[in-house]
């Protein structure tokens, strides 16, 4: 009988999910030369890419290009993916287990984190990421409303989401049409009567999680004027002893453009972008229709906590914010998936390097695997995403070694196929992606954008039936 692992029998693996995490996944195993792997992906949307297509800001066009290197893992002949077909729904984790060695889920963090704080539940208060997949056009979101005749917003977060949400908001229309930004969103945020927009950190300018050239950019839009407080940027004892002890020249920079910035004069723009540190919201206030009308904060400072980091705590001191639209952007948060353990206050699934663990037995489910988000949490870039995936396929790679895998009743890759087909038949294949990728930036380009995106599945589906039929690869 061949080695689990060679030519004649390679090891096989599905992937769920198509975002970074998973298609980094992917690569790893594909570059293997000492062993054979082939790789099926599945997502639950009919079109790849996840958090590139449907998190990164519509104005951020070169981050996208990452793509290039998932479309060269894809072209692999070991690799075939399967969208539109939901794990739980369509496919269960036991079929999974009838067909492949080893599952690798890369379902990242698809829901967002509360305030807790009284009025977080009044109209026109939403989570950020729901109005991020809402303007990137994602299938679930693009039906929902967002009142932007409202004329101030509070954003709540200083991380890269609330960063693209703030900067979405002050952009003029002529910006957001060269950009692959939903046709809905575009056209509500030419109508869009928003002119104030706050970010507020609960921590200072040194411990802010936005990158150089993200502030950089903010100072630079073409609509708004950004206001920076000079009190807020200047660093309290604690942090100037961080940072001069850390000697991070990346944060050193930070604190430098920021407080540049404090001192710069309005520029009679229409908008106003106000960068605000050490506040957190404590309340939302209300309108006789139940709307957001007003935002209490308290000011923090900022104290050494028992693991030795700065964190911030209230003070007395309060203030009144006229807000009407409130996006709350304090992090992601993993959501359960049927079948395995999870951890509910860490928002993950526990693992030990990526190997899924039983909670209850403190031991590896063998052959079962997490990568990205859903592993370690809501944290770092997309980049980020590779050393992680990394780790997790190392894993999976000693766990071959050691004879560590699931027993799949019948591994051929046919009978994988079957099982979809028979599941779900209006899967899409790779080739269907790459139709339906032509079809967005022809259109796209007769508009001089990167690409129209569709936006339903309804209409990605109707895309390939003009252009042939979905499911079998060429």
């Amino acid at each position: 009988m061949a080695r689990l692992g060679s030519r004649d029998q390679p090891l096989r693996v599905a992937i769920i999910g198509s975002g970074p995490a998973g298609f980094y996944a992917a690569e790893k195993l594909l570059k293997q030369r000492d062993v054979a792997v082939t790789v099926d992906m599945y997502d639950r949307l009919p079109v790849p890419f996840g958090l590139v297509r449907f998190g990164v800001a519509p104005d951020h066009e070169k981050i996208k290009n990452v793509t290039r290197v998932f479309e060269k893992v894809a072209a692999n002949p070991g690799f075939r993916f399967f969208g539109n077909v939901e794990i739980g729904s369509h496919i269960s984790r036991a079929d999974l287990e009838r067909h492949y060695h080893q599952i690798c889920y890369a379902t990242g963090a698809q829901t967002d984190r509360r305030m807790g704080i009284p009025g977080e539940d009044l109209r026109r208060s939403h989570p950020a990421t729901e109005f991020v997949a809402w303007y990137n056009g994602h299938p679930d979101y693009r039906d929902l409303e967002f009142d932007l005749s409202v004329e101030r917003v509070a954003v709540v977060g200083v991380g890269n989401v609330a960063v693209d949400v703030a900067r979405v908001l002050c952009r003029t229309p002529e910006e957001l049409e060269k950009t692959d930004i939903a046709d809905y969103a575009l056209e509500a945020l030419r109508r869009s009567r928003v002119k104030e927009v706050y970010v507020l950190g609960r921590r200072g300018p040194a411990q802010a999680a936005f990158t150089n050239p993200e502030v950089k950019e903010l100072g630079e839009l073409a609509g708004a004027d950004l206001a920076v407080l000079a009190d807020e940027v200047a660093l309290d004892e604690l942090s100037r002893a961080t940072v001069e002890e850390s000697g991070d020249k990346t944060t050193l920079k930070r604190i430098e453009i920021l407080q540049s910035l404090a001192g710069r004069g309005a520029g009679g723009k229409p908008k106003r972008l106000t960068l605000r540190f050490l506040v957190s919201p404590v309340e939302l206030f209300g309108n006789e229709k139940g709307e957001v009308a007003g935002m209490r904060v308290v000011r923090n400072e900022l104290y050494v906590s028992d693991d030795g980091s700065l964190r911030p705590r209230p003070t007395e001191i309060y203030e009144d914010l006229a807000v009407d639209m409130v996006f709350r952007s304090v992090g992601y948060r993993g959501v359960p998936l049927a079948g395995l353990p999870f951890h509910d206050r860490w928002g993950i699934i526990p693992n030990e390097s990526g190997r899924v663990t039983n909670p209850e037995a403190g031991k590896p489910l063998p052959g079962i695997y997490v990568a990205g988000w859903i592993k370690r949490g809501p944290s770092g870039v997309i980049g980020t995403n590779k050393p992680d995936a990394g780790e997790t396929v190392e894993c999976m790679l000693r766990d071959l070694a050691e004879g560590i895998h699931l027993e799949p009743a019948d591994p051929s890759p046919a009978a994988a196929e079957a099982l979809v087909a028979r599941a779900q038949p209006a899967f899409l294949s790779w080739d269907d992606w790459r139709r339906l990728q032509d079809l967005e930036e022809s259109r796209g380009a007769r508009l001089g954008r990167p690409r129209l995106k569709m936006t339903s599945v309804e209409e990605m589906l109707a895309g390939l039936r003009g252009s042939g039929e979905a499911g079998a690869d060429g």
